[in-house]
């Protein structure tokens, strides 16, 4: 319906939003100024512990800092109550005691047709309250005590009984004069099929009064006492008032509880819900007999961030994670997620808090799984990955997966958490991260620094590699006291077998400095040492070749573990974009891939492993022998050109 013009104006000049939100929230005195409407509180839209939620009460405006909620008083009861935006108008218009405008025939009859349903429902929670403290009721009251719940917890849950009787309820009610169109339109009675009376739809049951967020009766869940009958568990038909994929189970006193700061869980049933109120865990629902919806999932997101979604331990509720997960995966957005506590295997939370009590159920809830981790259970688990096949069949089961949600980053998060998740089950035993920089290294590797695991590759090494290795190991033999200024690059240099000694004995023995070569010999023999330094190419290393040149053998070292290291980090690229081209598919890795070959092109420069001679300049820098050479013989030609004056 339309407002005439005003009115909205007039509304909220009349309601003061502090009144309104404060039946929400607590202010907090030392950071509040009521006299100037300045209002401070935690938030009720989302769990904290600090008062972020502002609200001023002269412009009729409140803020969040933390979670970025805004409006006005209408929109928060909109966003509290879970209510229409004309719902809320409704509710404030009635507070500030204003007469909302005519509506629209049709529009008016319809909403007090709802008002009639709730007044019937009403009559009904009554009615089957009754029946449980009759005789009739001593059975299901029986059961109800072995659950745990006494008098005190009945009242408050509002826990009924139906009869066994084919006209119980619909005697009952049309004897208090309900129209019988009110009680079908209720959902509380059926239609007979064979011209005779209608008949009551719940029979033998205990009952449990389903509520909107506002509080009112829209329907019943019964539980069965026969257990012989069909269903265990019915809901009230859908009816004008109850719509079971847009409802939760609890709704109204759980988003107050988790405003409060409690955890929101998601159980199974009405009796978990119950059992977990009951231990403490306030906020707790339950969807109405059917799998978490969309809708409901949207919901749950409006009163936490982070809904705990607590499953019984069987297969059934295994298939119920999975069920949920494949639901939320394209409705994900950052900040907005589930986490999954499975309970032991055969029990469900009223079970854990029955054995254990609250404790046992908060650590289990502590202990709650992030979606992807379940994910990727329900992919592996059972299974062999021993033929590339396999492999390949889980790459796409989870590149399928990941392909649904919509949100570029949160696709790429999940994608590098799948990825980590696969490289520890096909390759548990590489080593942990290690990194290669120091300071002081004066010709760090140029590796992407987005690489999350050691560049250095724990296999053989080419043969390029292992002569340049040489040539560090024999540069350092020949200089000891460079060694504590390469300590860490000679820490991180994959050597192998016989160069894997002689880094060893380098690294133990650098205080022997010029006795170091005696060292070596001792613990090697002088044949062994004779073969290393006797290699061929280490004959066209300019520092080894003319020894007690240290600034020259400085530099070679600082060259030829940048080479190393480039050439390393380029092989590790490689082999990480093999994982990852998996499960992303945008231009990141192309262009990572692009940066470390560019990284990779120094190294193969002057691939004589120091062919060249070289001198130091005045500068200290330097500089190809042959270069100087040529340089001053230019700069001669142009001396003796010079015109005269």
């Amino acid at each position: 319906m339309s407002l005439p013009p005003g009115f909205l104006d007039e509304l909220r000049s009349r309601v003061s939003l502090s009144q309104v939100a404060g039946r929400k929230v607590m202010w907090d005195a030392r950071k509040s100024n009521q006299g100037k409407g300045d209002l401070w509180a935690p938030c009720p839209f989302h769990q904290e512990k600090t008062a972020s939620f502002h609200v001023d009460d002269r412009k009729g405006y409140y803020y969040c800092f933390g979670c970025h909620a805004k409006g006005d008083a209408i929109t928060f009861v909109r966003e509290t109550e879970n209510v229409s935006f004309m719902e809320a108008v409704e509710i404030l218009a009635g507070e500030a005691g204003m007469q909302m405008p005519a509506r629209d025939p049709q529009a008016q009859a319809k909403t007090d047709h709802r008002t009639q349903l709730v007044e019937v429902m009403e009559l009904a929670v009554k009615h089957f309250q009754m029946q449980l403290k009759t005789g009739a009721g001593r059975e299901a009251r029986e059961y109800l005590q072995r659950r745990g719940l006494n008098e005190a917890a009945l009242a408050r849950w509002e826990l009924g009984f139906a009869q066994d009787a084919w006209q119980g309820l619909w005697d009952h009610l049309t004897g208090k004069g309900v129209a019988p169109d009110l009680i079908l339109g209720a959902g509380l009675a059926k239609p007979s099929q064979k011209g005779g009376r209608p008949y009551d739809t719940f029979r033998g049951r205990i009952q449990f009064p389903i509520r909107d967020a506002r509080g009112r009766c829209i329907a019943f869940g019964g539980r069965a006492m026969d257990p012989n009958d069909g269903a265990k568990y019915l809901n009230s038909p859908e009816t004008d008032l109850f719509d079971k994929s847009r409802t939760l189970f609890n709704h109204g006193p759980a988003r107050q509880a988790a405003g409060k700061g409690q955890s929101l869980i998601v159980a199974e049933g009405y009796m978990d819900v119950i059992a977990l109120s009951e231990a403490g865990f306030g906020a707790s629902v339950a969807p109405l007999g059917t799998a978490v919806t969309e809708t409901q999932l949207a919901m749950l997101w409006r009163i936490s961030d982070e809904p705990i979604i607590a499953l019984d331990g069987d297969t059934a509720g295994l298939r119920a994670a999975m069920r949920v997960i494949d639901l939320a995966l394209p409705l994900l957005e950052a900040g907005k997620s589930l986490r999954f506590a499975l309970m032991p295997n055969g029990q469900d939370p009223d079970d854990v808090i029955r054995a254990g009590g609250a404790g046992a159920l908060q650590k289990l809830l502590d202990a709650a799984q992030p979606m992807v981790q379940l994910l990727w259970q329900r992919e592996i688990e059972g299974k062999s990955f021993d033929s590339p096949e396999r492999k390949a069949a889980l790459d796409k089961a989870l590149r399928d997966k990941i392909k649904s949600i919509k949100d570029p980053s949160i696709r790429q998060h999940y994608g590098q958490a799948i990825k980590d998740l696969r490289w520890q089950l096909f390759r548990p035993n590489r080593g942990p991260s290690q990194g290669y920089a120091r300071g002081g290294f004066k010709h760090k590797p140029t590796v992407q620094t987005r690489t999350r695991s050691s560049i250095l590759a724990s296999g053989a090494q080419g043969a390029t590699e292992r002569l340049r290795q040489s040539v560090v190991l024999a540069t350092l033999l020949r200089y000891p006291d460079l060694i504590p200024e390469f300590e860490a690059e000679l820490e991180q240099l994959p050597c192998a077998g016989d160069l894997a000694e002689m880094q060893r004995l380098l690294l133990q023995n650098a205080v022997s400095g010029a006795q170091l070569m005696e060292v070596v010999v001792q613990k090697i023999g002088p044949y062994a040492l004779d073969d290393l330094l006797s290699q061929p190419h280490l004959s066209v290393v300019p520092c080894l070749r003319h020894l007690d040149q240290p600034e020259l053998a400085r530099l070679t070292l600082a060259e030829q573990f940048g080479k190393i290291f480039a050439v390393l980090g380029h092989s590790h690229e490689v082999a990480e974009a093999e994982e990852e081209i998996i499960y992303t598919e945008d231009e990141t890795l192309t262009h990572r891939l692009r940066d470390s070959s560019q990284s990779l092109q120094p190294s193969q420069v002057s691939a004589d492993l120091g062919s060249s001679e070289f001198v130091i300049a005045d500068n200290g820098a330097a500089v190809d022998k042959d270069e100087q050479s040529a340089f001053e013989a230019l700069l001669k030609t142009i001396q003796f050109s010079k015109p005269h004056r």
